[in-house]
Protein backbone atom coordinates (compact mmCIF):
# COMPACT_ATOMS: atom_id res chain seq x y z
CA UNK A 1 0.00 0.00 0.00
CA UNK A 2 1.16 3.25 -0.99
CA UNK A 3 0.91 5.98 1.76
CA UNK A 4 -0.86 9.36 0.70
CA UNK A 5 1.90 12.36 1.09
CA UNK A 6 0.16 15.09 3.57
CA UNK A 7 -0.23 17.97 1.88
CA UNK A 8 1.19 20.13 4.13
CA UNK A 9 4.10 18.47 4.56
CA UNK A 10 5.37 18.75 0.74
CA UNK A 11 4.67 22.32 1.09
CA UNK A 12 6.86 22.35 3.94
CA UNK A 13 9.21 20.54 1.83
CA UNK A 14 9.48 22.88 -0.68
CA UNK A 15 9.86 25.85 1.51
CA UNK A 16 12.57 24.73 3.57
CA UNK A 17 14.01 23.63 -0.21
CA UNK A 18 14.20 26.84 -2.01
CA UNK A 19 16.48 25.12 -4.92
CA UNK A 20 14.41 22.17 -5.37
CA UNK A 21 13.18 23.41 -8.60
CA UNK A 22 16.35 24.89 -9.68
CA UNK A 23 17.58 21.15 -9.65
CA UNK A 24 14.13 19.68 -11.04
CA UNK A 25 13.62 22.20 -13.65
CA UNK A 26 11.61 20.44 -16.06
CA UNK A 27 8.71 20.25 -13.65
CA UNK A 28 8.31 24.09 -13.99
CA UNK A 29 6.64 22.81 -17.32
CA UNK A 30 5.44 19.38 -16.66
CA UNK A 31 3.22 20.30 -13.55
CA UNK A 32 -0.04 21.28 -14.54
CA UNK A 33 -1.83 23.47 -12.54
CA UNK A 34 -6.42 24.69 -13.02
CA UNK A 35 -5.96 28.18 -14.12
CA UNK A 36 -9.21 30.31 -12.01
CA UNK A 37 -8.70 32.59 -14.98
CA UNK A 38 -9.01 30.76 -18.18
CA UNK A 39 -10.58 27.12 -16.41
CA UNK A 40 -7.92 25.18 -18.48
CA UNK A 41 -5.05 23.50 -17.35
CA UNK A 42 -1.27 25.91 -17.46
CA UNK A 43 2.06 25.20 -16.36
CA UNK A 44 3.19 25.97 -12.58
CA UNK A 45 5.52 28.86 -14.39
CA UNK A 46 2.47 30.29 -15.99
CA UNK A 47 0.18 29.98 -12.99
CA UNK A 48 2.79 31.86 -11.29
CA UNK A 49 2.51 34.61 -13.85
CA UNK A 50 -0.78 34.87 -13.06
CA UNK A 51 -0.45 35.38 -9.65
CA UNK A 52 2.02 37.90 -10.17
CA UNK A 53 -0.08 39.64 -12.45
CA UNK A 54 -2.79 39.94 -9.84
CA UNK A 55 -0.62 41.20 -7.66
CA UNK A 56 0.76 43.72 -9.86
CA UNK A 57 -2.80 44.90 -10.70
CA UNK A 58 -4.18 45.01 -7.14
CA UNK A 59 -0.94 46.72 -6.52
CA UNK A 60 -1.76 49.37 -9.09
CA UNK A 61 -5.74 49.89 -7.90
CA UNK A 62 -4.41 50.52 -4.46
CA UNK A 63 -2.02 53.24 -5.58
CA UNK A 64 -4.17 54.92 -7.89
CA UNK A 65 -6.54 54.79 -4.94
CA UNK A 66 -3.88 56.70 -2.67
CA UNK A 67 -3.23 58.86 -5.73
CA UNK A 68 -6.72 60.21 -5.78
CA UNK A 69 -7.14 60.68 -1.78
CA UNK A 70 -4.10 62.74 -1.77
CA UNK A 71 -5.04 64.55 -4.95
CA UNK A 72 -8.63 65.32 -3.13
CA UNK A 73 -6.37 66.21 0.12
CA UNK A 74 -4.28 68.64 -1.72
CA UNK A 75 -7.23 70.66 -3.08
CA UNK A 76 -8.79 71.02 0.26
CA UNK A 77 -5.96 72.26 1.08
CA UNK A 78 -5.17 74.72 -0.89
CA UNK A 79 -8.77 75.82 -0.84
CA UNK A 80 -8.06 76.17 3.16
CA UNK A 81 -5.26 78.17 2.18
CA UNK A 82 -7.43 80.50 0.10
CA UNK A 83 -9.74 81.18 2.72
CA UNK A 84 -7.18 82.45 5.29
CA UNK A 85 -5.97 84.64 2.95
CA UNK A 86 -9.09 85.85 2.71
CA UNK A 87 -9.68 86.46 6.11
CA UNK A 88 -6.31 88.09 6.39
CA UNK A 89 -6.97 90.53 4.00
CA UNK A 90 -10.16 91.94 6.15
CA UNK A 91 -9.26 95.50 7.89
CA UNK A 92 -12.51 95.56 10.03
CA UNK A 93 -13.61 92.96 12.85
CA UNK A 94 -17.27 93.83 11.63
CA UNK A 95 -16.47 92.44 8.42
CA UNK A 96 -14.88 89.46 9.28
CA UNK A 97 -18.15 87.29 9.88
CA UNK A 98 -18.86 88.17 6.04
CA UNK A 99 -15.73 87.15 4.95
CA UNK A 100 -15.29 83.97 6.82
CA UNK A 101 -18.94 83.24 5.45
CA UNK A 102 -18.32 84.33 2.19
CA UNK A 103 -14.74 82.84 1.81
CA UNK A 104 -16.37 79.31 2.67
CA UNK A 105 -18.85 79.79 -0.48
CA UNK A 106 -15.98 80.60 -2.54
CA UNK A 107 -12.93 78.66 -1.67
CA UNK A 108 -14.97 75.75 -0.84
CA UNK A 109 -17.76 75.97 -3.55
CA UNK A 110 -20.79 75.29 -0.44
CA UNK A 111 -24.15 76.59 -1.99
CA UNK A 112 -25.03 78.37 1.32
CA UNK A 113 -23.06 79.11 4.15
CA UNK A 114 -23.69 81.44 7.31
CA UNK A 115 -22.98 81.72 10.62
CA UNK A 116 -24.28 83.41 14.45
CA UNK A 117 -22.51 84.62 17.33
CA UNK A 118 -23.67 85.14 20.90
CA UNK A 119 -22.71 87.63 23.50
CA UNK A 120 -21.10 89.81 20.82
CA UNK A 121 -20.24 93.32 22.24
CA UNK A 122 -22.36 96.37 22.17
CA UNK A 123 -21.04 97.39 19.21
CA UNK A 124 -22.12 94.50 17.33
CA UNK A 125 -25.21 93.68 18.85
CA UNK A 126 -27.55 94.91 15.75
CA UNK A 127 -25.83 93.22 13.34
CA UNK A 128 -27.07 90.28 11.30
CA UNK A 129 -24.56 87.65 12.85
CA UNK A 130 -25.90 88.60 16.45
CA UNK A 131 -29.53 88.03 15.61
CA UNK A 132 -32.15 85.81 15.75
CA UNK A 133 -31.13 82.79 17.77
CA UNK A 134 -33.30 81.24 20.24
CA UNK A 135 -31.87 79.76 23.89
CA UNK A 136 -31.86 75.85 22.17
CA UNK A 137 -29.80 76.93 19.54
CA UNK A 138 -27.27 78.16 22.08
CA UNK A 139 -27.74 74.73 24.21
CA UNK A 140 -27.67 72.87 20.42
CA UNK A 141 -24.10 74.94 20.22
CA UNK A 142 -22.87 73.72 23.29
CA UNK A 143 -23.88 70.06 23.30
CA UNK A 144 -21.73 69.77 19.99
CA UNK A 145 -17.95 68.30 20.77
CA UNK A 146 -17.57 67.37 17.44
CA UNK A 147 -18.65 69.28 13.80
CA UNK A 148 -22.42 68.00 12.80
CA UNK A 149 -22.13 66.74 9.28
CA UNK A 150 -25.20 64.94 7.44
CA UNK A 151 -28.42 65.29 6.85
CA UNK A 152 -30.51 68.30 7.65
CA UNK A 153 -33.13 67.24 10.74
CA UNK A 154 -35.01 70.60 10.37
CA UNK A 155 -32.06 72.06 12.94
CA UNK A 156 -32.46 75.75 13.94
CA UNK A 157 -29.33 76.65 12.58
CA UNK A 158 -29.89 75.38 9.15
CA UNK A 159 -33.14 77.67 8.97
CA UNK A 160 -30.68 80.75 9.18
CA UNK A 161 -29.27 79.73 5.14
CA UNK A 162 -30.69 81.52 2.56
CA UNK A 163 -33.13 79.35 0.87
CA UNK A 164 -33.22 77.12 3.89
CA UNK A 165 -36.04 75.05 3.29
CA UNK A 166 -34.04 73.53 0.06
CA UNK A 167 -30.81 72.62 2.37
CA UNK A 168 -30.87 68.53 2.17
CA UNK A 169 -27.57 67.71 4.17
CA UNK A 170 -25.89 70.48 6.39
CA UNK A 171 -22.41 70.55 8.40
CA UNK A 172 -22.43 72.65 11.79
CA UNK A 173 -19.82 73.45 13.42
CA UNK A 174 -19.70 74.83 17.14
CA UNK A 175 -17.45 78.12 17.52
CA UNK A 176 -15.28 78.03 20.75
CA UNK A 177 -12.40 80.45 22.26
CA UNK A 178 -8.97 79.19 20.72
CA UNK A 179 -7.85 76.59 23.59
CA UNK A 180 -11.22 76.59 25.35
CA UNK A 181 -13.74 73.30 25.97
CA UNK A 182 -16.39 75.62 27.31
CA UNK A 183 -19.13 76.75 26.18
CA UNK A 184 -19.96 78.06 22.20
CA UNK A 185 -19.56 81.25 21.17
CA UNK A 186 -21.55 80.84 18.01
CA UNK A 187 -22.18 78.29 15.31
CA UNK A 188 -20.88 77.89 11.78
CA UNK A 189 -23.21 76.20 9.03
CA UNK A 190 -23.04 75.24 5.99
CA UNK A 191 -25.52 73.47 3.96
CA UNK A 192 -26.64 71.84 0.07
CA UNK A 193 -29.69 70.98 -1.70
CA UNK A 194 -27.68 68.05 -2.36
CA UNK A 195 -28.28 65.25 0.18
CA UNK A 196 -24.95 63.44 -0.47
CA UNK A 197 -23.09 66.68 -0.20
CA UNK A 198 -22.61 66.18 2.86
CA UNK A 199 -22.61 62.76 4.82
CA UNK A 200 -22.00 61.21 8.42
CA UNK A 201 -19.45 59.05 6.88
CA UNK A 202 -16.95 62.20 5.55
CA UNK A 203 -14.22 62.63 7.05
CA UNK A 204 -14.30 65.83 9.79
CA UNK A 205 -10.92 67.24 10.01
CA UNK A 206 -10.36 69.69 7.68
CA UNK A 207 -13.94 70.65 8.91
CA UNK A 208 -12.22 71.15 12.87
CA UNK A 209 -9.78 72.90 11.34
CA UNK A 210 -11.84 75.64 9.55
CA UNK A 211 -13.92 75.73 12.96
CA UNK A 212 -11.28 76.52 15.05
CA UNK A 213 -9.82 79.17 12.23
CA UNK A 214 -13.12 80.63 12.54
CA UNK A 215 -13.43 81.11 16.39
CA UNK A 216 -10.25 82.78 16.18
CA UNK A 217 -11.02 85.11 13.47
CA UNK A 218 -14.52 85.80 15.49
CA UNK A 219 -13.40 86.03 18.89
CA UNK A 220 -12.62 90.03 18.47
CA UNK A 221 -16.32 90.42 18.20
CA UNK A 222 -17.01 88.97 21.62
CA UNK A 223 -17.65 91.39 24.73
Amino acid sequence: MTDTLDSTIVAQYLADNPHFFEEHANLLGDVKLSSPLTGRAVSLQERQMEVMRDKYKALELRLSELTRHAEANAAIANRFHAWNQALLQVRSDAEVPRAVVQGLVDSFHVPAATLRLFNVAPEFADEWFASGVSEDARLFANSLLAPYCGSNNDFEAVRWLDDAEHIKSAVILPLRKPGSKGAAFGLLIMGSPDPERFTSLMATDFLVHIGETASVALAPLLA
